[in-house]
């Protein structure tokens, strides 16, 4: 059975490497030259590290990966801790795998290592593609013509796969952008830290060698999805004066690039699949970075899809997988574009209700999210 994987990313890198450890031939195709930065830091809960585990990827990654002591929400003024998840202790033990914060290049090049030279075509832009009952055609703007059994859309909020078989759906802007910065870790930082705020919020955790800066702040007029659009560290800055000195301190470091891009998503989609085509991560549910899931959504729809495809009855297992798949990921969809609005509430009684209900363990508190680490139902 031949599969074509379009977009290099990570769900399509972890996917290939599923289906080829399931009899498959997988050929990724991705437009870049070769792999690079492209944005800094990532998280992975156990939903995630569970199914890089079973795929033998396991000791790669933990080579390249941190575990946070804490997951740590913090009010924006004095530090005040809102409430924690203890994730180095509670997840392996709860979820029977850890949670990892990343270098995203770390993390692609562990995921490219996995790939066999012959079935990776860099540099190829896929510009049409037909479908059918009896296989699909992917064609690239060298004139390739790959025939397969399978074509997995793994091509971001942007997705030719999704626009030639499901339809488009138009982009969703969120009124905010994110500025992110890496600066060099001190060894210290060990804890995923994001300090709620009016308008704004903050996150900071280390990915190894650097700490990973993402601020989320207001841009009604300014709109760029780019993720290596230039920022300035300034103005950086200036988003968040009057917050904590350890704010202050964490954005004074910040002296190398910046960037910053604008936060779109979709609306959920009502169907991800074809008869021999399917939709993986933000093809099929690009989500605000509010819940920390987009890329380990992407890795649990991989995982799950190859499982549905061990039996080789492509039209079934992709019905199978969508039925599996699409409700939890247009859950976390919605839940992160509402927080848009629970993380930002100014300071008032609104605030006051939702801080108190964190102390109390009421809201985003690790019981409250802890379907989202679980197992994927059964597949059977």
């Amino acid at each position: 059975m031949r599969a074509v994987v379009v977009g290099g990313g990570i769900g399509g890198l972890v996917a290939a490497v599923a289906l080829r450890r399931r009899g498959w031939t997988a050929t990724v195709v991705e437009s870049a030259a070769k792999f690079g930065e492209v944005g800094a830091g990532v998280q992975l809960g156990p939903n995630a590290t569970r199914v890089l585990a079973r795929l033998g990827l396991d000791e790669e990654l933990a080579k390249v990966a941190v575990t946070p002591e804490v997951v740590r929400f913090c009010r924006w003024d004095d530090d005040a801790v809102l409430t924690e998840w203890p994730v180095k202790r509670r997840m392996r033990e709860r979820f029977g795998a850890p949670y990892y914060t990343l270098y995203r290049p770390d993390l692609i090049e562990v995921l490219a290592r996995a790939q066999p030279a012959d079935q990776l075509l860099l540099g190829a832009r896929v510009t049409g593609m037909t479908a059918g009952a009896d296989g699909a055609t992917v064609s690239t703007v060298d004139g390739r013509r790959l025939e397969a059994d399978l074509v997995l859309g793994c091509d971001g909020i942007h997705s030719t796969v999704r626009s030639a078989t499901v339809g488009d759906v138009p982009a969703r802007f969120s009124g905010m952008c994110a500025y992110r910065a890496l600066v060099p870790a001190d060894g210290t930082e060990t804890k995923v830290r994001i300090w709620l705020g009016p308008g704004r919020h903050l996150v900071a955790y280390s990915v190894g060698r650097y700490l990973n800066l993402v601020g989320v702040v207001p841009a009604a007029d300014w709109r760029t999805e780019s993720w290596i659009a230039p920022g300035d560290a300034d103005d950086l800055r200036r988003h968040y004066a009057g917050w904590s000195a350890t704010v202050a301190g964490l954005l004074d470091r910040v002296d190398g690039p910046v960037y910053r891009w604008a936060l779109y998503d979709r609306e959920p989609l009502p169907e991800w699949v074809g008869q021999t085509t399917a939709l993986l991560g933000d093809a099929c549910h690009p989500m605000l970075p509010f819940l920390a899931q987009g890329a380990a959504q992407a890795i649990e729809d991989a995982g799950v899809l190859a499982e549905c495809l061990e039996d080789h009855d492509v039209p079934a297992a992709l019905e199978r997988y969508q039925r599996l798949r699409l409700p939890k990921a247009s859950r976390i969809q919605r839940m992160s574009w509402d927080n848009n609005t629970a993380y930002h509430l100014p300071d008032g009684p609104e605030q006051h209700s939702r801080d108190e209900a964190m102390r109390r363990g009421e809201a985003f508190a690790l019981d409250a999210v802890s379907w989202i680490f679980e197992e994927t139902g059964s597949v059977g």
